[in-house]
């Protein structure tokens, strides 16, 4: 499957970028000792395949899941092969006793680059699975930051993403707060973050669902009002580790716009994607009709596909990378652009919200309504607007 055709481009975006400051990265990464955290996740894969393939002398990368980081090395192994230098797997949850005692035993690394997120809007439609939003997306941050602080870390990378731009989501939102509790700590360790478009066919995403709708002989769905911007996953790892490696203190790293890369539908994505396998699309009026032609139309060399425009809480209509309000950096890359930060952060408004958060914990309950009055102390011009209505209500 080429994915660059099924978002409608020919070449990589930051091959020129890569290819300028070959030798520079490859030095650099020789000589220097990382941990990849949430690193078995698709930009983590990513992430961690641009930092083997360049001989690193320690690479440790701790996720989660047990089998995703089984598969990362299976890959590493049938592609690149081996490293001189020490690389290990630790299926660990970032916020346990045990992966306390990993940092304690070692921890000492001169990069350390944050993946670990939930990432989904449909994480918000209940208050529990939002709460562990906010301990992955920002506490876990602060307490990985704070470690990597102890043990002398040359550089601290975490992942953000575009919704933190004017963010409409409380995903997205979790990530603009993450965000302050980096910055306020950049005053301790250097930092620096990346904010990207959708990640092509990545672990849960709807072009993923894709793939899987036909293993699994099911019908494609998809919105076709809204157009979102795609990266592949080798770009996701370079625009990562472009931005640990090269990106001053404080700066966000974000893929410059141009023809490459334009706005593009779901709906378009999943007509190219089932010509590509030999099906012509067929749209159905609703889910009954979907699950019912499902059972014949493969057969005629067609596909059945529900393709509506979207109704459910915390899609964004447009992205952004970086608002009117934010310093901007176009010039230092050909497609990196880079949002320049002064040292600028509210300590009583981190206190304040660290605190709240804490305490709900303690209690043992709360409401949805309770975090996103939260949220909009945090982001007082937070765009978010609850329609009911959620992806899990749909197909």
């Amino acid at each position: 499957m080429d994915i660059l055709k099924l978002i409608g481009r020919n070449t990589e975006l930051f091959s020129e970028d890569i290819e300028a400051k070959k030798i520079e990265l490859e030095g650099i990464v020789s000589k220097s000792s990382f941990l990849v955290i949430g690193g078995a996740g698709s930009i983590g894969q990513a992430v961690t395949k641009e930092i083997f393939k360049r001989n690193p002398k320690k690479l440790h990368v701790v996720d989660i899941s047990e089998n995703n980081l089984v598969e990362l090395v299976r890959d590493i192994r049938s592609s690149f092969g081996y490293i001189d230098g020490d690389f290990k797997t630790f299926a660990l949850d970032i916020g346990s006793i045990e992966y306390d005692a990993f940092i304690d035993a070692d921890g000492k690394y001169d990069y350390v680059l944050n993946l670990s997120a939930l990432k989904h809007v449909r994480s918000e439609k209940d208050p529990f699975t939002l709460m562990r939003m906010i301990n992955v997306n920002i506490f876990n941050t602060e307490k990985t930051l704070l470690q990597s602080i102890d043990k002398g870390t040359k550089k601290y990378f975490c992942v953000s993403t575009d919704k933190a731009a004017n963010p409409v989501n409380m995903m997205g939102a979790s990530k603009r707060i993450m965000e302050m509790y980096l910055m306020r700590r950049s005053k301790d360790i250097k930092i620096s973050t990346a904010r990207f478009a959708n990640v092509a066919f990545s672990d849960g995403s709807l072009l993923h669902g894709f793939d899987q709708r036909i293993k699994k002989r099911q019908p494609i769905v998809a919105p076709n009002d809204i157009k979102r911007y795609f990266v592949i996953p080798k770009e996701s790892g370079e625009l990562c580790l472009m931005s640990c490696i090269f990106g001053d203190n404080r700066d966000i790293f974000f893929p410059k716009l141009n023809e490459n890369l334009h706005l593009i539908s779901f709906a378009d994505i999943a007509i190219k994607y089932l010509k590509d396998l030999g099906y012509e699309p067929y749209l159905c009026k609703d889910e009954d009709e979907a699950r019912d032609l499902i059972k014949t139309l493969p057969k005629e060399g067609k596909w059945p596909c529900l393709f509506s425009s979207s109704d459910t809480t915390g899609e964004k209509d447009y992205e952004e990378f970086f608002t009117d309000k934010e310093v901007l950096d176009m010039n230092r890359f050909q497609n990196l652009g880079i949002i320049k930060n002064d040292l600028h952060f509210d300590e009583e408004a981190l206190e304040t919200f660290t605190k709240k958060i804490h305490n709900l914990k303690q209690n043992r309950k709360w409401d949805k309504k309770d975090l996103v009055d939260l949220f909009f102390e945090m982001i007082p011009d937070f765009g978010h607007k609850e329609t009911g209505k959620y992806l899990d209500s749909k197909m």
